[in-house]
């Protein structure tokens, strides 16, 4: 890793993550690549709130859906539980709304209320959460 590439992961890692254990490896540049990448992405993904792409987030406005605390959460909370079992890309369901997520890059691609739910396909998914 170049001195300019491990500054900009230090940084960034600092914005995310914090001053933890990878943090203080990376300074001292004891972590292999492929390992810190991969723990750089776990904690990346277990500690960043789902991100909303411009697509989905013109969707919110336009539907009139009330992203509440506690509708983040169950969303976070759903997100995680289809992560651990490998899921890719997930459709969460709850009564009013449906939403897409990528799940690597932690991005909630669109959404969509109830009734527009009725009739449709959902393509490009792996996995379904009901929440």
């Amino acid at each position: 890793m170049t001195d300019v590439s491990r500054a900009n992961a230090q940084n960034r890692i600092s914005q995310v993550v914090g001053n933890t254990a990878a943090t203080e490896a990376l300074r001292r540049g004891t972590v292999p690549g492929t390992a810190f990448k991969t723990l750089l992405d776990e904690q990346l993904s277990k500690n960043s709130p789902l991100l909303f792409s411009k697509h989905a987030r013109e969707r919110v406005d336009q539907r009139g859906i009330e992203l509440t605390d506690t509708l983040l959460k169950s969303l976070g909370d759903a997100v995680s539980m289809a992560r651990d079992k490998g899921a890719k890309d997930v459709v969460v369901i709850d009564a009013k709304q449906a939403f897409i997520v990528n799940i690597p890059n932690n991005v909630v691609i669109t959404t969509m209320t109830g009734s527009e739910m009725k009739e449709n396909v959902f393509t490009n998914i792996d996995s379904a959460v009901i929440i």
